[in-house]
Protein backbone atom coordinates (compact mmCIF):
# COMPACT_ATOMS: atom_id res chain seq x y z
CA UNK A 1 0.00 0.00 0.00
CA UNK A 2 1.50 3.34 -0.95
CA UNK A 3 2.07 5.94 1.73
CA UNK A 4 -0.95 8.18 1.99
CA UNK A 5 -0.74 11.86 2.84
CA UNK A 6 -2.18 12.78 6.24
CA UNK A 7 -4.81 14.90 4.47
CA UNK A 8 -6.41 14.02 1.16
CA UNK A 9 -6.35 17.19 -0.98
CA UNK A 10 -9.46 16.03 -2.87
CA UNK A 11 -11.46 15.94 0.37
CA UNK A 12 -10.36 19.49 1.17
CA UNK A 13 -11.32 20.60 -2.35
CA UNK A 14 -14.72 18.96 -1.92
CA UNK A 15 -15.28 20.81 1.36
CA UNK A 16 -14.31 24.09 -0.29
CA UNK A 17 -16.81 23.41 -3.09
CA UNK A 18 -19.68 22.94 -0.63
CA UNK A 19 -19.80 26.68 -0.03
CA UNK A 20 -18.06 28.44 -2.90
CA UNK A 21 -17.50 32.13 -2.59
CA UNK A 22 -17.22 32.19 1.19
CA UNK A 23 -13.44 32.62 1.08
CA UNK A 24 -12.89 29.27 2.83
CA UNK A 25 -14.99 30.13 5.90
CA UNK A 26 -16.98 26.88 5.82
CA UNK A 27 -13.79 24.85 5.49
CA UNK A 28 -12.22 26.68 8.46
CA UNK A 29 -15.35 26.05 10.52
CA UNK A 30 -15.35 22.31 9.75
CA UNK A 31 -11.63 22.07 10.50
CA UNK A 32 -12.09 23.99 13.76
CA UNK A 33 -14.83 21.65 14.93
CA UNK A 34 -12.73 18.62 14.01
CA UNK A 35 -9.64 19.95 15.81
CA UNK A 36 -11.70 20.73 18.89
CA UNK A 37 -13.63 17.46 19.03
CA UNK A 38 -11.09 14.82 18.01
CA UNK A 39 -8.80 15.20 21.05
CA UNK A 40 -11.84 14.50 23.24
CA UNK A 41 -12.60 11.33 21.29
CA UNK A 42 -8.95 10.24 21.48
CA UNK A 43 -9.02 10.78 25.26
CA UNK A 44 -12.18 8.69 25.41
CA UNK A 45 -10.33 5.81 23.77
CA UNK A 46 -7.87 5.80 26.69
CA UNK A 47 -10.65 6.19 29.25
CA UNK A 48 -12.72 3.36 27.81
CA UNK A 49 -9.66 1.14 27.45
CA UNK A 50 -8.90 1.65 31.13
CA UNK A 51 -12.50 0.99 32.19
CA UNK A 52 -12.88 -1.93 29.79
CA UNK A 53 -16.00 -0.47 28.16
CA UNK A 54 -15.83 -2.13 24.76
CA UNK A 55 -19.09 -0.68 23.41
CA UNK A 56 -18.16 2.91 24.31
CA UNK A 57 -14.63 2.39 22.95
CA UNK A 58 -16.05 1.10 19.67
CA UNK A 59 -18.39 4.11 19.39
CA UNK A 60 -15.53 6.55 20.02
CA UNK A 61 -13.39 4.83 17.36
CA UNK A 62 -16.35 4.93 14.96
CA UNK A 63 -16.79 8.67 15.59
CA UNK A 64 -13.10 9.34 14.93
CA UNK A 65 -13.32 7.28 11.75
CA UNK A 66 -16.27 9.25 10.41
CA UNK A 67 -15.07 12.72 11.30
CA UNK A 68 -11.59 11.96 9.97
CA UNK A 69 -13.10 10.80 6.69
CA UNK A 70 -15.05 14.06 6.47
CA UNK A 71 -11.89 16.21 6.60
CA UNK A 72 -9.79 13.86 4.48
CA UNK A 73 -7.62 12.56 7.32
CA UNK A 74 -7.36 9.24 5.54
CA UNK A 75 -4.54 7.70 7.56
CA UNK A 76 -6.26 8.50 10.87
CA UNK A 77 -9.53 7.22 9.43
CA UNK A 78 -7.79 3.94 8.64
CA UNK A 79 -6.33 3.62 12.13
CA UNK A 80 -9.73 4.37 13.69
CA UNK A 81 -11.32 1.80 11.40
CA UNK A 82 -8.82 -0.79 12.62
CA UNK A 83 -9.50 0.21 16.24
CA UNK A 84 -13.24 -0.12 15.69
CA UNK A 85 -12.90 -3.51 14.02
CA UNK A 86 -10.43 -4.85 16.57
CA UNK A 87 -12.62 -3.83 19.51
CA UNK A 88 -15.72 -5.35 17.88
CA UNK A 89 -14.00 -8.63 17.06
CA UNK A 90 -11.62 -9.21 19.94
CA UNK A 91 -12.23 -6.64 22.66
CA UNK A 92 -9.62 -4.22 23.91
CA UNK A 93 -6.60 -6.47 24.44
CA UNK A 94 -4.61 -5.36 21.41
CA UNK A 95 -5.63 -1.73 20.91
CA UNK A 96 -3.18 0.26 23.05
CA UNK A 97 -0.50 0.50 20.37
CA UNK A 98 -3.07 1.61 17.83
CA UNK A 99 -4.29 4.33 20.20
CA UNK A 100 -0.74 5.68 20.38
CA UNK A 101 -0.54 5.45 16.60
CA UNK A 102 -3.78 7.42 16.27
CA UNK A 103 -2.54 10.12 18.66
CA UNK A 104 0.69 10.51 16.68
CA UNK A 105 -1.19 10.69 13.39
CA UNK A 106 -3.60 13.25 14.84
CA UNK A 107 -0.61 15.48 15.61
CA UNK A 108 0.38 15.31 11.93
CA UNK A 109 -3.23 15.91 10.85
CA UNK A 110 -3.49 18.92 13.16
CA UNK A 111 -0.38 20.53 11.71
CA UNK A 112 -1.56 19.97 8.15
CA UNK A 113 -5.12 21.21 8.77
CA UNK A 114 -3.84 24.31 10.51
CA UNK A 115 -1.60 25.00 7.53
CA UNK A 116 -4.52 24.50 5.12
CA UNK A 117 -6.92 26.70 7.09
CA UNK A 118 -4.55 29.59 7.75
Amino acid sequence: MPDLPSIDPDAIANLRELNPGDNGEFLREIIGIYLEDTPKRLAELRTFLKSGDVAAFTRAAHTIKGSSANVGAQVLKGIAERLEGQSRRDGLGLVEGMIAESEAEFARVTAELRRISS
